[in-house]
């Protein structure tokens, strides 16, 4: 497949690029600005667009077979995600293609409780996350507003950190996937993995879900 990356330099994004490539598939990586494409891999077209002029987001779409956004705003410009999120989702309905979408956790609920979710459960998240958490919420609920494009949106565990590829994971729905010890946590490496299986054989269509170790 012809892939584009959005915040293809970014700690999930890079690795999604890792994965594409590694899997055969074409990359497109996009960043802000060209200064970046010196921490890009060899074998990727890179291309800097600046995510407010949405024209120019669909522009970089066409001839594509495929979209995925990893993009995640600098900490005070939060606010920021849903609406560069939503730049990449209307350029894939224009040009009718399918759109994979690195979530937030915050949409998740936690098990053994009443249906309280990573965002509102209190004391859940550190502050520093509170506003990110929430940037994430409305991003989810832009998708299930979104009926002309055909996306899925991918929430991490709890905890998302840099480690080891294994190939193995548990897939979820609505709820942290969590292990023999109660631990939310995938690497960003498997991460990526459950991102590319979805690209190569979608399952959740115009569906959110998740992944984590069980």
């Amino acid at each position: 497949m012809n892939i584009i990356v959005f915040g293809a330099t970014g700690d999930i994004g890079s690795r999604i690029v890792a994965e594409a490539l590694q899997r055969g598939h074409k990359v497109t990586a996009v960043t802000r600005n060209e200064a970046a494409f010196s921490k890009l891999p060899d074998g990727v077209t890179p291309v800097a667009v600046n995510l407010n002029d949405a024209d120019k987001v669909a522009s970089v779409m066409a001839d594509h077979d495929l979209a995925i956004t990893a993009l995640r705003p600098p900490t005070g410009e939060e606010a920021q995600l849903p609406v560069l999120t939503q730049a990449v989702v209307q350029g894939a309905a224009h040009h009718q293609m399918r759109v994979l979408i690195v979530g937030g956790a915050a949409r998740l609920m936690i098990p053994g409780t009443d249906g309280e979710t990573v965002l509102n459960a209190k004391g859940f998240l550190p502050a520093s996350a509170v506003e990110i958490a929430r940037a994430c919420q409305v991003q989810y609920e832009q998708c299930l507003a979104s009926q002309d494009v055909i996306w899925s949106y991918l929430s991490p565990a709890a905890m998302i950190a840099p480690g080891t590829r294994t190939g193995q994971y548990t897939l979820g729905t609505d709820t942290l996937v969590t292990d023999s010890d109660g631990q939310s946590r995938i690497s960003m490496e498997d991460f990526a993995v459950a991102m590319l299986d979805e690209a190569e054989t979608p399952k959740h269509l115009q569906q959110a879900f998740t992944v984590g170790y069980q």
